[in-house]
This record gives structure tokens, sequence and C-alpha cells, in this order.
């Protein structure tokens, strides 16, 4: 792996929450970082705090479920930086519904995100990584990956079971070609979004609100920064006999109770 001052890293979904916190760790590492959304103004607010942070960091407007848009962002990268060392694969939708009323336009759009969108970038990332003999990918699963949770997350659990298994299957293609290919599965992540709903919610009177901390043995939600640590860690070379992974940062969650509850 290059070191960190000549990095170049990708980050999908890279404008706000998880993303924004993985794309303002390896700024501060030294790497330069791509920032990928479809929310052009978010990323340019990003870019925008992260080099005013002293960090190195562009952007560009890509929709992920998009093949022309994905090979177009990746060719305009490498030619602009030169080359793709580390790849985040972190964009991602869940509009829940109740098994009986999904609708197949949602499904086919959850999917085409959360899963096709993981491997046009994977793919475009790793043509370079495998013809120059090294690189990383880290993919953001979920431990809905893992554990079903009910609630109406059926379309977002499918594409996280399918994260897993894709992160096993390109680790086995592409080992032996130098390029590690691992994932994190969050609980519960506290972004802005996720503490302002819970909040929403308390002071509305539902009294359910807060009852996944109750799954969670460390008694919290996953903070952004727990997630690109765990992210940092799977794309250095303190993890280079590491790859084919889903790694929890679940706080015990997944331990504890599989993450999910009925009803």
């Amino acid at each position: 792996m290059s070191p960190a001052s000549e990095q170049v890293v990708v980050v999908n979904g890279g404008a706000n929450g998880i993303g924004m916190a993985i794309s303002e760790a390896f700024a501060a590492t030294g790497a330069t970082v791509a920032v990928l959304d479809i929310d052009a103004a978010t990323a340019a607010r990003t870019v925008d705090q992260i080099t005013a942070a002293g960090g190195n960091a562009h952007t560009w407007t890509c929709d992920i479920s998009s093949e022309q848009q994905v090979e177009s962002a990746f060719t305009e990268i490498e030619t602009t930086l030169g080359h793709v060392d580390v790849l985040v694969n972190n964009a991602g939708i869940n509009p829940r519904a109740l098994p009986l009323e999904v609708d197949i336009e949602v499904w086919q759009r959850v999917l085409a995100v959360n899963l096709t969108g993981y491997f046009l970038c994977a793919r475009a990332a790793g043509r370079g990584m495998v013809a120059r003999g090294h690189g990383a990918i880290v993919n953001v699963s979920s431990i809905a990956g893992s554990a079903a949770l009910g609630r109406g997350n059926l379309a977002y659990s499918v594409t996280k079971g399918g994260v897993d298994a894709m992160t096993r299957e390109l680790a086995v293609e592409w080992g032996r070609h130098g390029v590690r290919v691992n994932a994190v599965a969050p609980c519960q992540v506290a972004t802005a979004g996720f503490v302002a709903n819970e909040k929403a919610r308390t002071q509305g009177g539902d009294p359910t609100a807060s009852d996944y901390r109750r799954g969670i043995p460390l008694g919290r939600p996953a903070r952004p920064g727990d997630i690109a640590a765990a992210v940092l860690y799977l794309a250095s070379d303190a993890a280079a006999m590491v790859t084919g992974i889903t790694l929890p940062v679940d706080g015990g969650n997944l331990a504890f109770n599989a993450g999910g509850t009925l009803g």
C-alpha cells in the first residue's frame, strides 16, 4: 500500500454522515480524498471543510447505480489524481416498507444503489488495482447483512447480505493480485439524521425510540468516527493479512441478540 501522503482514496456517499467521517479521517492521514456523491452541494461543503482543515479533497457528482456515471467518474479520477489506492463503498438508501407493501420500483432502486452500485465502483477501481498489484476496498455493510432486523428493512437487509457475499467473492478473486476486500457491519449509527429522528420520536411520546440500545451491550449507538476508524484499519498496512471479512462495529449487538426485534 502507498504511504498515506500518496494515497488516493475514493469514498462514495462521502458527503455526509458516515461517509463524511470516513472522508475526513482519510484526509487527516494525508491521503487525497475523492468524495463521490449524488448531492453535489453537500459534497462541495464537505470538501471545503476538509480543505479548510488542511486536507486534500476533490468531489465528483455521481449516481453510483448508473454504470455510465461510475465509469465516467473513475476515468476522471484516475486522469486527475493518477490512480486509486483505496475504495470505500458507503452510499446507501433504506426506504422502509413491510414485505407485503414493498413497491417493485423501490425494491429495484434499493438494489441498484446498495448492491449494484457497490459492484460498479469496485469493478471500476479494481481494474487499476489489479493492474498495479495493490489496493484495498472496504464495503460499508450492516448487521442487517448477518441477521434479520424486521421493521420493514427487507430490501435493505437483502442488499447488505449481498454486500457481504460480494466482499468474500472479490477477496478470493483479487487476492492473488494484491487487492484486499473487506467490509464493516455497523449497528445503528448516531449520524445527525439518526439523532434528530430519535429525539423527535422521544419528544413525540414514542416509548420505543431508544429500544435498540437494550440490544447493544456497550449501551449506545455507534458514532460515525467509530466506523471511520474501522475502515481506516481495514484499508491500512496494519490489516495486510486481512481480507474477505465483515467486521462488526456494533457494540456487541450481533454477539448478544443478532440485532432484530419482532413487531
